[in-house]
């Protein structure tokens, strides 16, 4: 296996930190090689910068793939707009005339995009390199957590380039989560949105509340401990939203969220304290180590 670069993104260094710890800690323990990925930008954002200039966006995107390319590393992302960018972007660089278009502008500065490494999530990895038999052997004390599980839009689709099984009944995520020997649950708002993507955290901030607020209610109304997320961008309107829903609008709707990364890691018994995990205090019962 190939080591993995880990391309993190904007979102989670900065705002989620938790998110990271938990991702380097869970990829020691199953022994999966990786490096850091230095000097990476903003992967950049998929339905923005894509949608005025393709070529700009491919360019930066490809820029961050060559750092990978000269770790001899494939990469894997903890956000699905990373992953986004990335993967779609390598996608659509397997064409040479393409290529040879964003490789003239990577000449400026003295880089080449060649395709050679692959563009995973770490779901993925958790999923196909590590293995949901290894999670379960690794994993105690989740039995009888319900979770409501948010696979989040950018990892899913377009299923032309994302093959994960069917965008409307995924199971890639579910598995890892009964892996930990978690119980997922049913719940309306599964599919939707968490109300941060495509600008609208920024540009409508009341409109990602009240999707952010209807997706909480869902969950708990289906009686889920917590959510789990693959997402830093979901998992920060997630945790955030709580917060702002409370202090714009009084509403109270407490329902924990966890990054993958984090589910893993409580799962097979890493200190909590080491898994940065924030927002609304866990159920009694999931192991706390300090």
């Amino acid at each position: 296996m190939k080591p993995l670069a880990l391309f993190l993104g904007c979102i989670a260094p900065i705002r989620m930190p938790g998110i990271v710890s938990s991702t380097r800690l869970v990829l020691d323990h199953f022994d999966v090689p990786w490096t850091e990925m230095k000097g990476a930008s903003c992967c950049p954002a998929p339905g923005v910068v894509g949608s005025f200039d393709l070529t700009t966006w491919l360019t930066l995107a490809a820029r961050n793939i060559t750092l990978a390319e000269e770790l001899k590393a494939d990469i894997t992302t903890v956000c699905n707009g990373c992953y986004g960018t990335l993967q779609e972007s390598s996608a659509i660089l397997a064409d040479e005339n393409v290529r040879y278009e964003v490789n003239e502008r990577l000449e400026e500065i003295g880089r080449e995009v060649r395709g050679t490494a692959r563009v995973y999530h770490l779901v993925e990895t958790l999923h196909d390199a590590v293995g949901p038999e290894r999670i379960t052997k690794a994993s105690s004390g989740l039995e009888g957590l319900k979770v409501a599980v948010h696979h989040g839009c950018h990892f899913l689709r377009p299923r032309r380039t994302r093959d994960h099984g069917s965008s409307e009944r995924p199971n890639i995520l579910t598995d890892i989560v009964s892996a930990c020997g978690a119980q997922p649950v049913a719940w309306s708002e599964a599919h939707t949105c968490c109300g941060a993507g495509g600008g609208v955290r920024a540009g409508r901030p009341s409109t990602a509340l009240r999707i952010t607020a209807t997706k909480l209610r869902s969950a708990h109304e289906a009686g889920a401990d917590v959510i789990v997320n693959p997402c830093s961008f979901c998992h920060l309107q997630l945790v955030r939203g709580q917060e702002e829903l409370q202090e714009s609008h009084g509403l109270d709707i407490s329902v924990p969220v966890l990054h993958v990364a984090q589910l893993v890691g409580l799962a097979i018994g890493l200190d909590r304290s080491r898994l940065g995990i924030e927002g609304p205090p866990l159920p009694k019962g999931v192991p706390k180590r300090e």
